[in-house]
């Protein structure tokens, strides 16, 4: 059965960081809930109003201005249904919570994932993000990527972080292994859009939003690279879409083209890891901002989770293994 439309209500103010921007764009950053063809449906139909007034997608803001949202919108996900789950929660305070997702984690609800999500789980741990936009959640990692994410816990964390992330004053930085022996890192500066061919995918397009990927070599084995990626952009999938761009898809992402290559001669372990490993091998390892209220610099480190370690483990060894039989030839 369908799901009744219900009233939502909701407003905010516009980051002075975000002067000069377009209002359809703004409007994306606050009411993440939303979708921003919606939201630019809703900005012509008057019920999204800029101080009060009906004005176009395109108008630009200056920063202060309130936005009211009073639209009807279908409910057809747990955004607010609180479940028990075990988190990983490595910093909290008032305003803010920091923590380790694992891989295989949803982050919000979506379709085939009505629950069970990490937004879920938040709920259940600290009631009152039940308040914020989408729970407190700023940025998102993919359900296969594991690693660090910081959560809004306050109204003005959450205004903060978002204009933070739009003005690219936190740092992210991420770990991952990719096929082929990178010769050496490099910047990655090109746009990203849906994939015209296939919905679910991301690719590099002329017509795509500006994104910017720092690639630098942490490690070469015989036919892999352990890389460290630095976000100037937070698109869709971007690491994962930049890398394959590049010849480079990482371990496991069989969504953007890794073929499981394998070291000629590899031992049986090292052919099935390659073989079956179940999700891109990227985890999220670095996360700095200055805190919304205290202003105080926050960094945090956290090293990949088992399977991604092992996975290097084995590079590794492989490749001190030829080594030593190359010496021996």
């Amino acid at each position: 059965m369908e799901e009744p439309d219900e009233t939502d209500f909701q407003q905010g103010e516009v980051p002075d960081a975000l002067a000069g921007e377009r209002l359809d764009k703004v409007a994306a950053i606050l009411f993440q809930d939303f979708s921003r063809a919606e939201l630019t449906r809703w900005i012509g139909a008057g019920d999204l109003t800029l101080n009060g007034e009906t004005v176009k997608p395109k108008t630009k803001v200056f920063g202060g201005e309130q936005l009211q949202l009073i639209a009807q919108v279908r409910d057809l996900e747990a955004w607010h249904e609180p479940q028990a789950m075990a988190l990983d929660v490595i910093y909290e305070d008032a305003d803010i919570l920091v923590l380790n997702k694992p891989a295989g984690l949803v982050v919000h609800p979506g379709a085939g994932n009505r629950d069970r999500t990490l937004v879920n789980g938040l709920l259940h741990y600290r009631r009152t993000l039940a308040e914020l936009p989408r729970a407190g959640i700023v940025h998102r990692l993919d359900k296969d990527t594991s690693g660090l994410m910081v959560v809004a816990a306050s109204s003005a964390a959450y205004r903060y972080l978002v204009a933070a992330i739009q003005a690219r004053q936190v740092a992210r930085h991420y770990v991952a292994v990719c096929e082929g022996a990178m010769v050496a890192g490099q910047d990655i500066d090109t746009s990203i859009g849906r994939d015209p061919r296939a919905r679910k995918r991301q690719a590099v397009r002329d017509d795509g939003k500006p994104a910017f990927t720092e690639v630098r070599v942490r490690d070469r084995y015989r036919v892999h690279t352990l890389i460290e990626a630095r976000l100037g952009s937070g698109r869709t999938h971007q690491i994962r879409v930049h890398l394959q761009s590049i010849g480079h898809p990482l371990v496991g992402d069989r969504l953007y083209g890794s073929r499981g290559r394998i070291p000629k001669g590899a031992e049986a372990s090292m052919v099935q890891l390659l073989q079956s490993f179940p999700r891109q091998a990227l985890h999220a390892a670095h996360l700095a901002f200055e805190h919304p209220v205290s202003k105080e610099f926050m960094a945090f480190d956290q090293p990949p989770p088992e399977d991604f370690a092992h996975l290097t483990e084995l590079l590794a060894a492989d490749a001190d293994l030829s080594q030593v039989v190359d010496a021996g030839s």
